[in-house]
Parts: structure tokens; C-alpha cells; sequence
């Protein structure tokens, strides 16, 4: 069935508006040449976006023949403001954007969880106020927040998990309290770092893959045919609980002692650095296993070798286990620990990997850094956002 007048009018406008998000402004005659569409209809939704203060004239192409053609249309930038938040056990990190993700501002702030879950919860959305007073943002449309822990898929909200701080649930309610406006989203943190990867990061060119987070804690994220899957439950990826060799016992529901997390955590890698004479400068607030594996690759010593080959010997078990039920295809190492180790720690993971399994997979390192999460989760918000803004209006 041919699409109604109104549906097509919504179609050719959300197109337009991703031209313009993805390519700046441009002028009527480069979205007719674009779009494909007549130059009467893009006549007709310049002039409904305009309207609806979606876009504007931004200024001129430089054609030699002046008109209404060689007027540039942008995207009203400052139609919406973003936050996105990086919650850790130990601090907060946030961004304030635009619409069109543009980082206005940003900070951080380290919390001791010592201090008790009200003073926490004070200081991270302290955090967040300053940075949108600073970005210029008089209300925040949208808030991303990437945290450690399950997400109930149904609801959306952070599940109480043994070991993280209380202050981490708190904190969502208290956002929504104090930006009543704002529509307020929580992840994942390995799943941002991952929805990151895959739109501007290590992933780029894959449709299927598996992120690995190797840092405090140990997960994945598991992304087939474009999308990302966070199971029944939101546990998906949960691989600290994974059963492994070379464990003293099992883990159980409430521990993941005993599984993948046990020889792949921070606390694991900096025991198995001490077994083989590695050791680093302490230097910010990174985990000290990150500085280990950082400091070994830099070196070229054989303790530090024997160090990269046992560590790459421990991550290749849960890696192997992952590519046998999944094969992906392709696996990311991300996390602080995964960042620190690049691509020399990467390329002795696939060699091993290649030896175990039958199915072929590249492996890499994450291309983004310790702002994966932040990235995320300011995606997920530019994309809520624009969800509704470029909406058609209810009739």
C-alpha cells in the first residue's frame, strides 16, 4: 500500500533531518540532489522544519547565483541539551551536548562510598548541575547514564546487584527529581561501550560482534546483525560467572568467585604481575592491574613477556567460550585493562584463540578509549532525543 500523505511527509522529513545531522547544513538544492525527492516537496518540508524550529538558515553556500537555493539549513543545535553520565564504584564522570552531540561541557568527580549514599548522591548530581550551568543549558531534554550491573529490560531500571554501591540506584531517582523534565535512561556500561565501538569506535565495519570489558569487573556485550542483546533478564554477556579452569572453586548466583572474573578481574591480573615481577608506577585513578599490563607492553624485558603471554593464556578462556556458542566473528577488548593491553595484547588473544577454536576471529582493540562508556551513553541520548524531536506531530 502507497504511504499516506502524512506518513510520506514524516518519512521525507526524518530523512532530511538525518542528511543534515550526518552532513551540516545544506542547501535546498543538495537535499533535493540528496533525497531524490522534487524540489516542490523540499520546498515543502524546508519550510515545515523551519516552522517547527527544528532548522534554520545558517548562512550561504558560496554559489555564485544567489537565491533560496543557496541558503544553508542546519539543525537548531540548541533545541535540545543532553547529559551523559559514567557512573563507577569510585566516581562520576559527565558531558553536556547539544543536539547534535557537540560537548559543551564536562567533568568529573571521584566519591567515596565511605561517606554514606545521601552525600554521594549530593555530589553526583552537583556534578551534573555545574556542567549544565557551565554548557549554557537552562533544562536538560535527555539524560544517559551508563552503570555497571543488570538493567531490567522491561522497565529499564537499575537492578539491585550484590557488591555495587546503593548510592548508583539512588542516583537515577535523583536525577529525575532534580531535571523533572528531562527523560532520564540507564545502561549498561559494557553495553554503551559496545553501542560506541560498533558507531565510531573499533567496530565500525561489523554488524556482529563481542565486546569484551576487562578492567574491576569482567563482562561483554553482544551485538548480532546490528543490534544489541541483552537477554531475557538484561544479563547477557555476564561472563564473570563463567566457569573456567584454574579456579579454586565454582562461582554461585550471588558470587562470581570461582568463574571468568576470578583469573581475568583487576584483582587477578595484578596478582598474576606480582607472580612474575611486573610492577608499575602508580598513576591516577585507573586500576593498578591497567598500569601493569601498560607498563609490560611498553617494556620489552622477559618477566614482562612471560607476564602478557599468562594474562593472554587467562582472557582466551572466556574469549574461546564466547566465540564457541556466539562466533561472532570479531571480539573487542575494551575495559581499562583491555585498553591498557592495545593491540599487542589483542594480537596474543587471537593467536591463542586461533589454536583453540575452529571459527575465525579477529580480534581487536578498543579504538575509543576510556570515554567509550561517555560516548555511549551520549549516543542513546542524542538518539532518544531525536527520536521525539523529529517525530511527527500528534494530529
Amino acid at each position: 500500500m502507497p504511504a499516506s500523505p502524512s506518513t510520506a511527509r514524516a518519512i521525507n522529513d526524518r530523512l532530511a533531518l538525518h542528511l543534515l545531522q550526518q552532513e551540516g547544513p545544506l542547501t535546498a538544492g543538495r537535499l533535493k540532489a540528496l533525497t531524490g525527492l522534487s524540489r516542490p516537496t523540499v520546498a515543502d518540508l524546508v519550510e515545515r522544519l523551519t516552522v517547527s524550529g527544528l532548522i534554520r538558515v545558517t548562512g550561504e553556500s558560496g554559489e555564485q547565483r544567489r537565491g533560496p537555493n543557496a541558503k544553508l539549513y542546519g539543525i537548531v543545535a540548541e533545541r535540545a541539551y543532553l547529559a551523559a553520565l559514567d557512573v563507577r564504584t569510585e566516581g562520576v564522570a559527565v558531558l553536556v551536548s547539544d543536539l547534535l552531540g557537540r560537548v559543551l561541557a564536562e567533568g568529573s568527580v571521584p566519591i567515596d562510598d565511605d561517606n554514606g549514599t545521601g552525600p554521594a548522591v549530593e555530589q553526583a548530581v552537583d556534578l551534573v548541575e555545574r556542567a549544565a550551568k557551565e554548557a549554557g543549558a537552562d533544562r536538560l531534554h535527555t539524560v544517559g547514564i551508563g552503570a555497571p550491573g543488570l538493567i531490567d529490560p522491561a522497565g529499564g531500571e537499575l537492578r539491585d546487584s550484590s557488591g555495587l554501591p546503593e548510592w548508583h540506584r539512588r542516583l537515577i531517582t535523583a536525577l529525575q527529581d532534580t531535571f523533572p523534565d528531562a527523560r532520564v535512561g540507564v545502561e549498561n556500561e559494557t553495553n554503551l561501550a559496545a553501542l560506541a565501538e560498533q558507531r565510531d569506535g573499533a567496530a565500525r565495519d561489523r554488524d556482529t560482534f563481542v565486546l569484551l570489558w576487562l578492567g574491576l569487573g569482567i563482562g561483554a556485550a553482544v551485538v548480532l546483525d546490528g543490534t544489541l542483546r541483552r537477554g531475557v533478564s538484561g544479563g547477557a554477556g555476564e561472563i564473570g560467572f563463567l566457569p573456567v579452569p584454574g579456579t579454586a572453586g565454582l562461582p554461585s548466583a550471588t558470587d562470581c568467585a570461582g568463574g571468568f572474573h576470578s583469573v581475568a578481574g583487576a584483582g587477578a591480573v595484578t596478582a598474576l604481575a606480582a607472580e612474575h615481577g611486573v610492577t608499575a608506577p602508580l598513576d591516577g585513578p585507573e586500576p593498578y592491574a591497567a598500569a601493569l599490563v601498560r607498563e609490560a607492553v611498553r617494556g620489552s624485558a622477559p618477566a614482562a613477556e612471560r607476564f602478557l603471554d599468562a594474562l593472554a593464556d587467562r582472557i582466551v578462556l572466556g574469549a574461546a567460550a564466547v566465540v564457541s556458542v556466539l562466533d561472532p566473528g570479531c571480539l573487542v577488548l575494551a575495559g581499562e585493562i583491555g585498553r591498557a593491553g592495545g593491540d599487542v595484547l589483542a594480537g596474543r588473544v587471537q593467536h591463542r584463540l586461533a589454536r583453540m577454536s575452529p571459527l575465525a576471529t579477529e580480534v581487536r582493540a578498543s579504538a575509543l578509549g576510556g570515554g567509550a562508556v561517555l560516548r555511549g551513553a551520549l549516543l542513546t541520548a542524542r538518539d532518544r532525543a531525536q527520536d521525539e524531536l523529529f517525530a511527527p506531530p500528534e494530529r
